[in-house]
């Protein structure tokens, strides 16, 4: 049988980068932000959903969805994005599990790339979770930069996750971030090796 990771973190804490370690080695990654992408596309029961809930000024001309109105309209109210949340969970899950299952019949590792994995109980669905880890403070910085935006907009964008230590806590793997790649790559090889996956 196939061995899951979820793999998550925090925003701007650099989980990209490490999922795209796995990806050098070779192993299939499901990427939840790929789906949920999918899962909103013109046409879509989701996207019929979020239409029906926020109405058309969500919408861009061409009836594509319109993510930076529809952010601001989640990431300034926390019951928004609950009720958002919600709208999407069913279309991601089965989406996120069909593709998990896919890939588990020919790979001995898939790795489940999901930014809210915690939130959204995915950690029910995985062998094992690794949080990319980098201090809060960090966090803060690299995103303010990252994105161009004040510390306002990005206390604001981390407070919509569960804090970065909760879940350092609950990671069966944490894979620290705080210096370089080659640090952190040190680290997924390490992991990789001890668990006979290279």
């Amino acid at each position: 049988m196939s061995f899951i990771l979820g793999v998550t973190g925090g925003i701007a804490t650099g989980k990209s980068g490490v999922v795209d370690i796995f990806k050098q080695y070779g192993f299939p990654v499901v990427d939840a932000d790929v789906i949920a992408r999918e899962v909103v596309e013109p046409g879509t029961p989701g996207l019929k959903k979020i239409v029906a809930t926020f109405g058309k000024e969500v919408l861009q001309e061409d009836n594509s969805l319109d993510r930076k109105k529809l952010g601001q309209l989640v990431f300034a109210d926390a019951k928004t994005r609950k009720t958002l949340d919600q709208l999407l969970a069913p279309f991601l899950q089965e989406a996120i599990t069909y593709q998990i299952e896919k890939k588990a019949r020919v790979t001995p590792l898939v790795i489940a790339d999901i930014p809210l994995l915690y939130e959204a109980g995915y950690d029910k669905v995985v062998d094992q979770v690794a949080v990319v880890y980098i201090p809060e403070r960090i966090q803060q910085e690299r995103l303010i930069k990252r994105d161009q935006i004040t510390k306002k907009e990005a206390q604001q964008k981390i407070a919509s996750q569960l804090p970065i230590e909760e879940k350092k806590e609950r990671a069966d793997i944490v894979f620290d971030n705080q210096k370089d790649l080659l640090s952190t790559q040190q680290q997924v090889v390490s992991w990789l090796k001890e668990n006979q996956f290279l």
